[in-house]
């Protein structure tokens, strides 16, 4: 290979990263795409989505070519871009997206410490950006818009995708926490302001967040009694933030208070981050 020149992957080196669990995510994130335009005009998301996955892959083409002197194929910038796209409503121009998608970038290199960055890029920048935009989320990536049996698709894909990953605690301490909390807001308060939890489309954005967003391995726990804690943090704070500012970023500003956490813990306990990108 020629200093500065494209590293070319071989076919085995392709099939090796395609049963890599940020290949296997790169595959369900795209059949939830190819899902979800059934339900949704192909022609209104593709703007959004196209702009998002350019633009998080050119800013981080240049920096990792600036980085390891070649260019390499982004496909963390790539799913970075499909975070952003399938959780903001495909009504926007495509330039909200694209943009959000270059600070998810920008903030990976920015916000890190020794060995990984320390918020989940698509999460900080949808939530740095929204009083800029006045953003709207609609989440049609996890399908909420299809018959309600395409859930069965998130799910399915989520706990295969969790599992690889090996964070089914995290995932199964937060749901648990957050539907027990606001289920006890239901039965103890008025259960009006708390309804749409349970129903379309924020039952959908929990899952697809829990599965896809929370288990990005380089901002969370690998430990399970860390996953746990981790789990139970970001319930609590999604669910206070909803009960006291409404905003529709809760579930994302959660998951921020999360990674601060982790990030912390590794300081104080030095322990390094999986090498496992998003």
């Amino acid at each position: 290979m020629k200093p500065w020149g494209w590293r070319v992957p071989t076919a085995a080196a392709v099939k090796r990263f395609f049963r890599t669990p940020k290949g296997l995510l790169l595959i369900i994130l795209a059949a939830l795409v190819v899902l979800a335009s059934t339900g949704q005009r192909l022609a209104l998301i593709a703007p959004g989505l196209t702009a998002a996955i350019l633009a998080a892959a050119a800013i981080d083409l240049v920096i990792l070519r600036v980085r390891q002197g070649a260019w390499e194929f982004p496909s963390g910038a790539v799913l970075t871009g499909l975070f952003v796209a399938m959780i903001l409503s495909p009504q926007q121009p495509w330039y909200v997206a694209a943009t959000t998608s270059a600070v998810a970038i920008v903030s990976k290199y920015v916000c890190r410490t020794r060995s990984a960055n320390v918020f989940n890029p698509a999460a900080l920048a949808i939530v740095a950006t929204f009083n800029l935009f006045h953003t709207t989320q609609s989440w049609w990536g996890a399908l909420p818009d299809l018959t309600p049996f395409a859930i069965v698709a998130v799910l399915a894909t989520g706990v295969y995708i969790t599992d690889r990953v090996n964070k089914m605690p995290l995932v199964l301490v937060f749901l648990g926490c957050y539907y027990g909390l606001f289920t006890a807001t239901a039965f103890l308060g008025r259960p009006e302001p708390v309804a749409e939890i349970f129903r379309a489309p924020d039952l959908h954005a929990a899952l697809f967040f829990a599965f896809f967003i929370l288990t990005d391995p380089p901002t969370s726990p690998v430990r399970y009694p860390d996953q746990m804690i981790c789990g139970a943090l970001v319930a609590v704070a999604s669910f206070a933030i909803f009960e006291s500012v409404g905003t529709v970023h809760y579930l994302l500003s959660g998951v921020l208070v999360g990674n601060i956490w982790e990030a912390w813990r590794r300081t104080r306990q030095r322990t390094p981050a999986p090498v496992l990108e998003l």
